[in-house]
Order: structure tokens, then C-alpha cells, then sequence
């Protein structure tokens, strides 16, 4: 995969996050801010300007989007963006193409990173429903197409974050609802399985 097809992919994935800010912002309405599709739209468009400028590599451009990302201001989610796309930069390769491996080594030095910031696991009701799978199916794919590993991450994404629903919230202005929150899904795992679905589309 080139810098260009990886960066088509992430502009699908950027897409897919701001075609969902008006469900993202309904959802985080019910417990939370009410800002998450706001500032999830913000943080897709960032991504996607810096994806359009780039110059560079593979490296330099998940860098780029990452301190795109971190000059935002917004919620809680902009530092766990900054810092997924920060460690995701720190394991891909400078030049203009990345293989299955190289992929798998980029999600998951961007789990590490953002699973030492945040504290999350699976159950807890946050983006990490979402992530965690995702970068599980990733590193557990063991075909070459590049597309399989996405559809894998995203089927994997997804299905995280629906069953999200069953959690009760512990992080965030929706942990004091405690048990009210069952039944809806977490905003910040769905908005990152959105990201999941676009980047399956080449």
C-alpha cells in the first residue's frame, strides 16, 4: 500500500466520522457534553487536511495529522486522537509504502500508546470498545491484502462498539448516570468505529 492509498483510506475514514456528527452528538446528549460530534467533526477534518498536504511519507503524514489533531481545541477526545496518531507515527516507515506487517505493527504501537494514557479496557463503555477489537483483529490477520486487515478492523470496530450498550459508563460526565446509560451506546466508540468503516473503503 502507497502513502496515497493509505491516505484515500483515511480520508474515507475522516468522512465517515463527519457524515455521523449529527448521530455522535445525539448519542453524547443523553449522558455527556453534547459536543462529541462537534468535536469529532473537527478532528476528522484536521486529519483530512493534513492527509491533503502531505509531502512525505508514511511517517510524516500520520505525524502531520497528529499535530493537526493537537493544536484543536475540544472535549477529551482531541489528546486520545493526538495521542492513537502519535504512537501510530512513531512505527511507520518514512518511506512511500507499508505491507500487512508494517500495518499491524502502526495499530498496534498505537494501541500501546494511547492504552498507557488512558486507562480503558474493554467494558469500561469508552473509544477503546471500539480500538481494542480493531487492533485485535488487525494483529491477529494473517492474510496480504491490505484491504482484508481493514474490513477485519472495521467488522471488529463496530461490533464494539454496539455492545456498548450493555455497559454501564465509567469514565467521564456519563459515569455519575451509572446504570441509566445501559441501553445507549458509547459515543466515543462509535465515532471510532465510523473511523473504521471509512478506512475499509479504498
Amino acid at each position: 500500500m502507497t502513502t496515497e492509498q493509505l491516505a484515500a483510506r483515511l480520508k474515507n475514514a475522516c468522512a465517515a466520522v463527519a457524515g455521523a456528527e449529527g448521530e455522535l452528538t445525539e448519542i453524547d446528549s443523553r449522558f455527556g457534553d453534547a459536543d462529541h460530534g462537534l468535536t469529532m467533526a473537527k478532528i476528522a477534518g484536521a486529519i483530512s487536511g493534513a492527509v491533503d498536504q502531505v509531502e512525505g511519507g508514511i511517517q510524516s503524514m500520520l505525524d502531520d495529522a497528529a499535530c493537526a489533531v493537537m493544536t484543536l481545541n475540544g472535549g477529551s477526545a482531541v489528546p486520545l486522537w493526538n495521542t492513537w496518531l502519535d504512537g501510530m507515527q512513531e512505527a511507520a516507515p518514512e518511506g512511500g509504502e507499508i505491507d500487512v506487517p508494517g500495518l499491524q505493527a502502526v495499530f498496534a504501537k498505537g494501541l500501546e500508546e494511547l492504552g498507557d494514557m488512558s486507562g480503558a479496557k474493554v467494558g469500561d463503555k469508552t473509544m477503546m470498545d471500539a480500538l481494542i477489537p480493531a487492533s485485535e483483529a488487525i494483529a491477529a490477520y494473517e492474510g496480504a491484502d491490505e484491504g482484508g486487515l481493514f474490513t477485519a478492523a472495521a467488522r471488529a470496530a463496530m461490533e464494539g462498539a454496539e455492545a456498548t450498550r450493555r455497559f454501564v459508563s465509567k469514565f467521564g460526565r456519563a459515569k455519575s448516570y451509572g446504570e441509566k446509560t445501559i441501553g445507549t451506546p458509547d459515543a466515543g466508540a462509535m465515532s471510532m468505529a465510523y473511523f473504521f468503516q471509512g478506512l475499509a473503503r479504498p
